[in-house]
């Protein structure tokens, strides 16, 4: 499964009046339900910042200080998830797993500041007679997930119903046997037009809610992909990428590092003119571009894995959505008529 997404879970200013007492005693003040041990693995493992620097859980806090904690999704402590009428767009069905298309904007899962609302409390509904299974690493607030797509990407993902299931799709995804393809628009053309990405993920020094390429091998964690352009826009390009590894933001990050990023990427620069004139008539077609596509331009096309039981290959594809089609169109019409003022 992919390394867990980091959010901000707490900001704290410290009291001008506050007199100096260790991190990690003061933070045990103010996260409710926070074990002092998850606080100092917070601190050791890079996620708890002051003054956005990481520190050490002897570092006494000062009047004044800011404190950032981030934790993956709610791994402060875990919840009963609730069941609810959350309608899921099944693609299939059998008695060990679903294929579900995930819609731009739903969250997978429960997390700080979405309990509700997401694709885990669908399933929980919709599986309420069943006992559902919990990948092992995992909190108890993400059954039947053995994988997840981000946020604001569309597309295909496999969920479990059983532990058998459960524990026969883990391995593939752990052993890179599960074939994922994906559509993305990004800013230029791929030079070369098509080939493979090998290079480092990790998180970003600075940014611990970003991702990051390393040049150095040994940091991060090893990642590839597999690009091919299938239309060049000249401003922007149609790209079929497909993931060997599965890490965090993955085609979102090696796009950005060849200098492709996604279009409407805002975490990866992809909200911004990267290829054409900044003129007030284009730059008015990219802002209307961006008001179609309100999320960067990523759709997990197709999902293909071997059946738990069965053993039998299984492949599902999914059509694009609807506001990548009309982005698409309206970019091939934009260059058809430029093409035809020449």
């Amino acid at each position: 499964m992919e390394e867990e997404e980091l959010y901000e879970a707490y900001r704290i200013v410290v009291d001008p009046r506050q007199t100096p007492i260790r991190i990690d005693k003061f933070l045990m003040t103010r996260m409710e339900k926070a074990s002092r041990n998850i606080i100092q693995n917070g601190i050791s493992d890079g996620k708890i910042l002051v003054n956005d620097s990481v520190v050490k859980s002897n570092y006494k806090v000062r009047p004044d200080d800011v404190i950032k904690v981030y934790f993956s999704e709610d791994n402060t402590y875990e919840f009963e998830v609730l069941g609810e009428d959350i309608p899921l767009d099944i693609r299939y069905e059998d008695d060990d797993l679903l294929v579900i298309y995930k819609p731009p904007g739903l969250v997978v899962h429960p997390g700080v500041g979405n309990r509700t609302g997401t694709l885990v409390n669908g399933l929980v509904y919709y599986l309420e007679s069943k006992k559902l299974p919990v990948m092992e690493g995992n909190n108890l607030d993400r059954p039947c997930l053995v994988h997840r797509i981000d946020k604001d990407t569309s597309g295909l993902m496999v969920v479990a119903k059983n532990d058998h299931a459960m524990t026969s799709l883990a391995k593939q995804f752990f052993d890179h046997s599960i074939e994922r393809e994906y559509i993305a628009l990004v800013w230029g053309a791929p030079e070369p037009p098509s080939g493979t990405i090998n290079a480092n993920i990790g998180r970003h020094p600075k940014d611990r809610l970003k991702q990051f390429v390393f040049e150095d091998d040994s940091q991060g964690k090893h990642a590839i992909t597999h690009y091919e352009t299938v239309e060049d826009f000249y401003y922007v390009s149609m790209v079929r990428c497909k993931l060997q590894t599965g890490r965090t933001h993955q085609i979102r990050v090696h796009m950005a590092h060849k200098g492709n990023p996604l279009f409407n990427d805002a975490k990866y620069g992809g909200d911004s003119i990267r290829k054409g004139t900044v003129f007030s008539r284009y730059s008015q077609f990219v802002n209307n571009c961006f008001n179609i596509l309100p999320r960067h331009a990523l759709h997990a096309r197709s999902l293909g894995f071997i059946h738990p039981r069965t053993k039998e290959k299984m492949v599902f594809e999914t059509e694009l959505p609807a506001d990548m089609l009309e982005l698409i169109d309206k970019w091939k019409h934009y260059v058809l008529h430029q093409k035809s003022k020449m």
